[in-house]
Parts: structure tokens; sequence; C-alpha cells
């Protein structure tokens, strides 16, 4: 593995990309709320500096986890763990990253933005990351910078934390839990020779965890549609979050009935295409 190779798997690229979508959401839904256009550059930027600082929290949990990572078949031919980068090259790239994502964020769009995706990356790198082996609550601490991305970028857009800028938030923080957790049943092995403490339930992957997956699972469809509630979209967005939450649900009662890993990895997958769908549904029919 190359240097540059290993450097952009410090990022975790897909999942740092990811994020950087959502934040681009929530600023292209803030321009569109005040400005009745979309100012494509500033989307852009916006994607780039949640990627940049994105990365730079990723970078901190890998820094940390670097022992545990060779524990686990997943994730053992990381950069760290295999010493194709030092723990120092490590840090260095977390300074560059975050910082020009901080930059970015509060010279180009204004400081809010900046601070609030700073407390993102403090509460993932450094809060979230050592509990995971603490306590299960370490899911409901890493679901808040989980969360913030959209809030980043309605906040990049506008200046302000608003009543739509928690909305969005909302959404996102509460689709982290059926997300996590589903991760956790299917990886369950692997965190396990880790010392993770990730699912909700004492018992581990029984009916109680997966009762309680589907719980949040079904809180998340009316928290999907109070952008229509609140005016911020128009009729299409809720049909298609209404849509997407029932068939996001129905494999939640499929876990409930077979308690496999099946059915976990279903509801995991499930999570991957539930968010963009509904994110890009409220962005296109608020156009």
């Amino acid at each position: 593995m190359t240097k540059a190779r290993a450097y952009f798997q410090l990022l975790k690229f897909r999942l740092s990309l990811t994020v950087a979508f959502s934040a681009a959401v929530g600023f292209m839904l803030g321009q569109h709320e005040f400005a009745w256009r979309i100012h494509w550059a500033g989307a852009v930027l916006v994607m780039l500096g949640g990627l940049l600082v994105t990365g730079s929290a990723n970078t901190i949990n890998q820094i940390y986890e670097k022992d545990l990572d060779k524990l686990m078949k997943r994730t053992a031919k990381r950069p760290l763990p295999t010493g194709v980068l030092s723990v120092t090259e490590a840090w260095v790239f977390v300074v560059i990253t975050g910082l020009a994502g901080l930059l970015l964020l509060g010279l180009y769009f204004n400081p809010l933005t900046a601070a609030v995706s700073l407390l993102s990356l403090i509460l993932y790198g450094f809060i979230y990351t050592p509990l995971k082996r603490i306590s299960p609550i370490c899911v409901a601490v890493g679901a808040i910078p989980g969360g913030l991305p959209p809030m980043i970028g309605w906040v990049a857009a506008t200046g302000m934390i608003t009543q739509e800028a928690w909305i969005l938030f909302g959404i996102q923080f509460m689709w982290q839990f059926p997300h996590f957790w589903a991760i956790a049943w299917v990886l369950d092995e692997d965190y396990h020779k880790a010392g993770f403490k990730m699912l909700p339930m004492a018992g581990g992957k029984d009916l109680a965890t997966a009762f309680q997956i589907m719980t949040y699972t079904l809180i998340l469809i009316p928290l999907s549609l109070l952008p229509f509630y609140f005016g911020m979209t128009n009729h299409i967005y809720p049909m298609v979050a209404a849509i997407c939450g029932v068939l996001f649900l129905m494999q939640t009662f499929y876990l409930m009935r077979t308690v496999s890993k099946k059915a976990a990895m279903r509801i995991m997958f499930g999570s991957f295409l539930y968010l963009p769908i509904v994110q890009i549904a409220l962005v296109l029919d608020k156009m």
C-alpha cells in the first residue's frame, strides 16, 4: 500500500462523502428557503469542508483504535495497524484536514458553521470513540455528530440554527440508531473481539434488541414527516418519506421474527438506501 493510498484510507472516503452529502442537502434547503435559488459552488464547498472535518474525525478514531483494529478481520489491514503510517503521521493528517475543513467552513461561510463542525469532530473523535468500549450509550453519543451534518449545511447557508435545522438534525439523529445497531449485529463477532459494546441490550443479538431497533425505526417515520408539517417541502416528499419509512420498518419486523444476522444485514443495507433517498426527495420537492 502506498502512502497516498494509506492517507486516502484514513479519510474513510465513502463514509465521509455520505456525511458531506447530507451537509450539502442542508445547505441546499437553507439556500432555497432564504434565496429561492441554490448556490451550487457553495454546496460543493460545504461538502468539501464536511469531507475534510469528517476525515479528520475518522482518523482520530483510527488512531485510538489502532491496536483494537488489529484484532478484527475487517479492520486489520488499515494503514495504522499494518504500520504503513505512523501515529505521528496520522496526527499530522488530523491537524491538516481538520484545520483546512474548519477554516473553509468558517471563512467562506460563517464562524457558527465552523463551531458546530468542531463540536461534531470533538464528540466523534474524543468522546464517542472511547465510549465504544465502555457502554452502549456510545451509540446515542455517536448519533449526535452523526446527525449534525444537515444542520451544519443549513447553518452554512443561513448563519442561524433555526427550527428547520433542528428538524433536519432530528431525522438524521434518529436514523443513526437502527443503522448503528444493525451494523453492530452484523459485525458482533469482530466487535466482541475488540470489546466494543454497541448493541443496546445486555442479551446482545436477541428479541429485546430487535424490538428496540423496531421502536426507533417506528419513531423515525413521524419525525421524517416534520419537514412537510412545518412547510419545508411540498406534497411529494412526505409520500416518499412515508413509503421509505414503512419499508424500513418492515425489515425490523423480519428481524423480530427471525432474530438473524441475515435480517440485520437487510436493515443495514436498507438504512444505507433510506437516508439518501429521503434527503434527495426533500431537496427535489423543494426546487
